[in-house]
């Protein structure tokens, strides 16, 4: 046993202890060139340090690993021949040393990407590593983009993780033993030899970069291990396994890449947003500070140990359902994308930021006024309901069939499923539901689009029933399932205005709460011109400083129950008592009440000081 493990422990150990040696040198080394972080701007750290550590864990482990691979004759085990196994740790180095020019002279994104892009496409062409092994059958030219996309975005995405002490580098090895784990159950152990050297190169350097840091990996340290975690899946590739070549490490990567993808979407919503304001907007590849460990940090009161730790433990969760789908065979590829859905939840449930500003964006297209906005609008509405319309029955229809037994040949695809689309779509089209302003529809709207889906669907049954093939006996039954859920599915591409709407207040509320300069309103009333108050609330998202905070309503009925996610306090006797319970700074009277039932509203709320303001809609003379 001991001879067996003798190989893994003596890799990671000289790993290890190269990794250890060499740190500090390239720390004073770089202090000595310039190359360090200030504190200050969006930089947490309250001293100099030196940065572009990184360096040191890939001289380290490369060299480690060279010269254990000459001592004692083994191959460079890659799970690939030796000469293709030295073409990686060679791209390897490349990549580090861009990392490296980055840290020093602070490189132009467009040529650091440039220079990533160029280093993923020699693993593809010069290296010839890529996802033919999982899937044979791939076109050469999609084979070549999906690996220049998952290298560079695993690059890219531990670049913009680094961002408090020990955070990549920790991450990286949880995400190494991990991966590990998974080709050591598959494939024989010679195959992970090189992740012993890697995880031991990132526990040495660690050991310097754990708070409080005394050196940064850079962003020749984060591109170097971004490389090596999405290269080395490529190269000890299990044939025709997605699970453990792809699955174990996107679940691995799982921080850094919903990170990633949240910064994509939040700054170029906020490129959208400035260029529709006539300003100037952040790039893509331009640095903020929202990241994931940004808010978390700002949760834990800047105590960056828990933050990592959080971190820490999200990444080895994760890695656990992996390594846990592998062994479930038939039932892995279910456990894993279960895995994924939660890992997503997690990671965007504390989406607040991109969310506002979707709503940002979506508040200045919906309200824009001028005229060239409105002639868009009005040119697309209507194309798009037809498009979604037409999609959403044909779908319904072979989901109905397909539940209900009806048999998917022929006949269905070429006369049962057209008949029966073209019929709801001929009632829709009778019932000028295409001439309909849903946004500002009224039951009767909603009634005359269920009376489309329920002859539609009547009429396709009684032609389909006609029709000269043999006739499907299911007809009756299916007359009553399809109207039912295709009207379910255009009445709900209707309300989602509606639903949207309340989300992105919703999202409103939980940025305005945490502001202390907001003014917390009481809303007087529940009924409609309360539901209007809180639409021009909506209208103003971008703007806005105000926060609804409770209601009160006469109806002594109402109290304790909920509207829009408000709760209603009680009645006008109770306001004293809700303002000083909610510290409340304004009461919005938003229901019709007297001029002399007014005055006694207002000396009820005098001694609490807060200011009363009156909501109304009226018919006035022209």
């Amino acid at each position: 046993m001991i001879s067996r493990l003798l190989p893994y422990i003596t890799v990671f150990a000289a790993s290890l202890l190269a990794t250890l040696v060499l740190t500090p040198l390239v720390r004073e080394i770089n202090r000595g060139l310039g190359m360090v972080d200030e504190p200050g701007g969006r930089r947490i750290n309250t001293r100099a340090v030196p940065r572009g550590g990184g360096a040191a864990i890939a001289i380290g482990v490369n060299l480690s690993y060279l010269v254990f691979v000459a001592l004692t004759g083994r191959p460079v085990v890659f799970g690939l021949p030796d000469a293709v196994s030295c073409k990686i740790m060679a791209l390897s180095l490349a990549i580090a040393l861009l990392g490296l020019g980055d840290d020093k002279f602070s490189l132009p994104p467009a040529v650091k990407l440039a220079g990533q892009v160029s280093v993923a496409f020699l693993v593809w062409w010069w290296a010839g590593l890529g996802f033919t092994d999982i899937w044979p059958s791939i076109p050469a030219w999609l084979d070549c983009a999906m690996t220049v996309f998952w290298i560079t975005g695993a690059v890219n995405a531990f670049n913009l993780i680094d961002g408090l002490d020990g955070l990549a580098s920790g991450i990286a090895l949880i995400a190494t033993v991990g991966m590990a784990g998974g080709v050591f159950f598959v494939r024989e152990p010679q195959a992970t030899l090189f992740y012993f050297a890697f995880a031991g190169g990132l526990l040495g350097f660690l050991r310097y970069n754990y708070n409080p840091a005394s050196v940064f990996l850079g962003d020749c340290g984060s591109m170097y291990i971004g490389f090596m975690l999405s290269t080395l899946p490529l190269a000890s590739h299990v044939p025709n396994s997605f699970l453990v070549s792809v699955g174990v490490p996107l679940l691995a990567m799982g921080v850094p890449i919903f990170d990633t993808s949240l910064a994509i979407l939040r700054r170029a919503l906020r490129r959208m947003i400035a260029a529709g304001a006539g300003t100037a907007g952040v790039r893509v590849m331009s640095p903020d500070s929202d990241h994931l460990h940004h808010r978390l940090l700002r949760r834990t009161g800047l105590n960056q140990r828990k933050t990592a730790w959080i971190l820490y433990g999200v990444t080895a969760a994760a890695v656990a359902v992996g390594l846990v789908a592998m062994s479930l065979e038939s039932r892995a590829g279910g456990l894993w994308l279960g895995a994924m859905a939660v890992a997503a939840v997690v990671m965007f449930k504390d989406a607040t930021v991109e969310l506002f500003d979707a709503g940002r964006l979506l508040n200045r297209v919906a309200h824009t006024r001028d005229r060239g906005s409105l002639r868009r609008i009005a040119v697309w509405t209507i194309p798009f309901y037809v498009i979604f319309d037409i999609t959403a029955l044909t779908v319904v229809y072979l989901v109905c069939s397909a539940a209900m037994g009806v048999k998917q040949d022929e006949h269905l695809v070429r006369s049962y499923l057209p008949i029966r689309v073209a019929s709801t779509f001929a009632f829709l089209v009778f019932f000028r539901a295409y001439r309909t302003v849903w946004s500002r529809a009224v039951g009767s709207n909603y009634f005359r689009l269920f009376l489309a889906c329920a002859l539609g669907s009547v009429a396709g049954s009684v032609f389909i029933y006609y029709w000269p093939t043999t006739a499907s006996v299911y007809s009756g039954a299916m007359t009553f399932v399809y109207t039912v859920i295709a009207f379910g599915a255009l009445l709900g591409m209707r309300l989602v205005r509606v639903f949207v709407r309340d989300l992105f207040y919703s999202v409103d509320c939980a940025r305005l709460r945490n502001r202390k300069d907001v003014s917390r309103i009481l809303v007087y009333g529940s009924g409609l011109r309360y539901a209007s108050f809180r639409r021009e609330l909506v209208r103003t998202t971008a703007a806005n400083d105000r926060m609804i905070v409770g209601l009160i309503d006469d109806n002594v009925y109402l109290k304790g129950k909920y509207i829009g996610g408000v709760r209603i306090h009680g009645t006008i006797n109770d306001a004293p008592e809700v303002i000083n319970a909610l510290n409340v700074d304004a009461v919005v009277i938003a229901c019709d009440i007297t001029d002399k039932w007014l005055k006694v509203v207002k000396a009820l709320l005098a001694p609490s000081g807060v200011k009363v303001t009156k909501f109304s809609f009226s018919e006035k003379p022209a």
